[in-house]
């Protein structure tokens, strides 16, 4: 996973942290959808790109996978046990994983197909995938370029609409069930299959 700015996770943790409580609406709202589709936690379910935990510690994931060690600190206070690593290439053992959480990262990567491919290699069989994203030209995408707050994390970012993350996701052997987008905010369930 590339990074914006390089280390901007790493010097600006506490600001990209601090944005969960200056909009606590919108991240209530985001948690609420995807409560909806991410199948019930168990010790197998893991988030990857994890970030501080805002979104696994809510939802009752319990491990998650980081690159950025400002974050895995703050995700590790939430009560995550955290592993440094790469989407591109989880420290994560073939079929081990019931479900992945993937929440706001795909806009960071270089290579989403690569990163879908990954995933699928750590899920067990018909193991789900739910990803969260903002979505190219969308209300929240305008927002927050033109508005701050997270713009210093986003402006570098590579945004995609919900059709092309459909598309990578069926190319990298996963069934879409059910994909809700309001406001450009998006939320996809995947099965391996």
């Amino acid at each position: 996973m590339k990074t914006v700015s390089g280390d901007v996770f790493e010097r600006y943790a506490d600001d990209y942290d601090r944005w969960f409580d200056e909009h606590q609406e919108e991240y209530l709202a985001e948690l609420s959808r995807i409560r909806q589709v991410l199948p019930a936690p168990d010790s197998r379910s893991i988030e990857v790109g994890v970030g501080s935990g805002r979104f696994a510690a809510p939802m009752g994931v319990r491990i998650g996978v980081e690159p950025s060690r400002a974050l895995c600190r703050m995700a590790h206070q939430r009560g995550i046990g955290v592993i440094r690593g790469r989407v591109e290439d989880l420290p994560i053992r073939t079929l081990s994983c019931s479900s992945v959480l993937f929440v706001t990262v795909i806009c960071f990567l270089d290579d989403p197909r690569a990163a879908f491919r990954e995933i699928h290699r750590i899920l067990s069989q018909e193991g789900f995938l739910v990803i969260a994203f903002i979505e190219r030209e969308g209300k929240i995408h305008r927002k927050y370029l033109m508005d701050g707050g997270k713009g210093r994390f986003l402006s570098r970012a590579r945004f995609y609409s919900q059709e092309e993350v459909c598309a990578f996701l069926s190319d990298t052997g996963f069934d879409v069930k059910k994909g809700d987008s309001r406001a450009g905010f998006c939320v996809i369930a995947a099965q391996k299959i």
